[in-house]
């Protein structure tokens, strides 16, 4: 690696590691400001309908397995540690984007979450938006648009804002420009080798959660483009050429994504690619901006590619489509434990990989490090057998 790259790396992204951290502060600022927060959970939650009415919104700690002793004195033991750690940090106030959210949003993707949101109930403002189980009947589709309606009317009462189609148009473009941007940064893992490890991309894509300011967001995501750009010009090559191309499928992010990651690049792989919630499933596509904004809103949500739909197609085919797109050699999928929808549906995963010629394998876990060391053993196995 160049000195150059030894001198610029840190400072392209530690706005982004220090952002998580720095949000913190941030949201203090703007509730002080008087701006109101709201907390959400999923990628189902349409978030231009909080900016639409110039609110701050802020995605919920739930990464690690810090507070899930705490959240297993209400909840079973043997439940997804997602739900969890949501809960834990929520009742022991050890995340400061819970404390200061006035409302917060959940959604039913499974039942787990929504006995969870009732618990939740009991010490925030929660709101739960019902969620269909399949995404192509017009029956399915009226009742996800009357979901987002009736968010709009709650964020309207709650914060006393009156939020017109023009609005929501506004706040649609700048989310799309979010997304392009985001989608730009993480395609340039396509150049072989790529120009970032998988645990850089991850940091980039998660860290922009954590900046509140659009137009400071868009120019710090712009920014870390270039810088990548120019360096890996000037030769930089932060991944070996022989490294493993692998895409990672699978449950929503977390701690055990990055838990994943560490494993698959300390064993000669790199990530190119995350298939999952924070990554493409969220930036691979733009909203229409021309026509009905509340059902344009309410179709592109709905045709987010997740487990819990039946049947689920459109993950299929983003997941094939970044496979050829990042020239997979592999693909590893990460269920969290007790995640009956990711769990079940591995197996058909499996079955389209397998049609598509991709290597493929499934691990289970959970936030701990504790079998790290196992993990990175079956990894290693799969990374050496790749052609």
């Amino acid at each position: 690696m160049s000195k150059l790259s030894n001198m610029e790396l840190p400072s392209i992204f530690s706005s982004f590691a220090e952002a998580r951290k720095n949000g913190f502060l941030a949201v203090k600022k703007l509730k002080e400001q008087g701006l109101g927060v709201v907390g959400t959970f999923c990628t189902y939650t349409p978030v231009e309908v909080f900016w639409a009415a110039g609110l701050v919104q802020v995605g919920l700690c739930s990464t690690s397995d810090e507070t899930i002793p705490e959240a297993e004195k209400s909840l079973p033991r043997n439940l997804c540690p997602l739900i969890k750690a949501s809960y834990g940090f929520a009742i022991t106030d050890k995340c400061p984007y819970m404390y200061f959210s006035d409302l917060v949003v959940g959604e039913t993707t499974c039942d787990g979450k929504k006995k969870m949101y009732e618990l939740l109930g009991e010490i925030k403002d929660v709101h739960v938006m019902e969620l269909p189980q399949s995404q192509s009947s017009p029956e399915a589709k009226a009742w996800w648009r009357g979901e987002v309606v009736k968010l709009k009317n709650k964020v309207a009462t709650k914060f006393n804002k009156t939020i017109t189609d023009a609005d929501l148009t506004r706040a649609i473009k700048k989310r799309n420009q979010e997304r392009l941007a985001l989608k730009e940064l993480y395609e340039l893992s396509t150049l072989s080798p790529p120009p970032m490890t998988g645990l850089t991309q991850l940091q980039l894509l998660y860290g922009s959660q954590f900046k509140f300011n659009h137009q400071a967001k868009m120019a710090d995501i712009l920014g870390a483009i270039e810088k990548i750009k120019k360096v890996y010009a000037e030769g930089q090559r932060p991944v070996s050429e022989k490294a493993k191309r692998v895409v990672v499928t699978g449950c929503p992010m977390g701690g055990a994504t990055e838990k994943l990651t560490r494993a698959i690049e300390e064993s000669n792989g790199v990530v190119v690619a995350y298939e999952n919630c924070t990554g493409a499933k969220q930036f691979d596509r733009l909203v229409p901006e021309e026509g009905d904004p509340w059902t344009n809103l309410a179709d592109y949500y709905l045709a987010v590619g997740c487990a819990v739909m039946t049947p689920n197609p459109n993950r299929l085919e983003l997941l094939g489509r970044l496979c050829r797109q990042f020239a997979a050699d592999g693909v590893i999928e990460m269920t969290l434990t007790a995640c009956q929808p990711y769990a079940i549906e591995s197996r058909a995963i499996g079955q389209f990989l397998s049609q598509e010629k991709r290597p493929f394998m499934s691990l289970e876990t959970d936030y701990s490090l504790g079998d790290f060391e196992l993990l990175k053993t079956r990894v290693a196995a799969f990374i050496e057998n790749l052609s």
